[in-house]
């Protein structure tokens, strides 16, 4: 196994430094100082490896999409029960999305999107290898006979409007009893899409 650069490191305490900053303080006002600020750094230090802020904001969109795809790996990846996919399930359709990344700063994430043409880009990248992803574990819960579906590339896309459009909406939810009520009719429904 490759031995992590010092240049990675740095990267990566600076990337995760700029996302606390950005949910305490909001994404639009995290600044290439105020992320110096909170490591104790010189600001050039931080313009050394992001020599932008939309440099910086590409490498938080590779963290989210980092964080997101630990959902996958939480119970072994291979799919070979309908148990395993249900967990799977459950994960995506709980608020264990929220405990891998703040809801605040991946929405303001996104809304750099309609207004960046390489942060929409590396955006899309993301939620296209977390749709990869979906689709992997349903490719291996087919081939190993848990599911029966036709098109997992397909069944991944409804599955991921039903969790994008859950998420969205129930942002605006205040009641943990409603929120989660909702989510299992939504967890349903893809249940039902995969026959389980």
């Amino acid at each position: 196994m490759g031995r992590t650069s010092l240049k990675e490191v740095r990267q990566q305490e600076i990337i995760l430094a700029f996302y606390k900053v950005a949910k305490k303080i909001g994404l639009e006002n995290a600044s290439i100082a105020k992320v110096a600020d909170h490591l104790e750094i010189n600001p050039s230090l931080i313009v050394h490896y992001f020599k932008t802020r939309e440099a910086l904001i590409e490498g938080l969109i590779h963290f989210i999409l980092e964080r997101y795809s630990d959902i996958y790996k939480t119970n072994g990846g291979h799919y070979a029960t309908a148990k395993e996919l249900t967990t799977l399930m459950d994960n995506l359709f709980s608020r264990t999305w929220d405990k891998l990344f703040d809801d605040s700063v991946f929405y303001s994430c996104y809304a750099l999107t309609y207004r960046d043409k390489k942060i929409r880009a590396s955006f899309k990248s993301l939620h296209d290898s977390l749709r990869e992803s979906l689709r992997d574990a349903l490719h291996k819960a087919r081939a190993n006979g848990v599911i029966q579906i036709k098109n997992e590339k397909e069944t991944a896309e409804v599955i991921f409007a039903l969790i994008e459009g859950a998420y969205y909406y129930l942002g605006m939810v205040d009641s943990p009893t409603e929120n989660t009520r909702k989510l299992n009719i939504m967890k349903r429904q893809a249940l039902t899409l995969l026959g389980l």
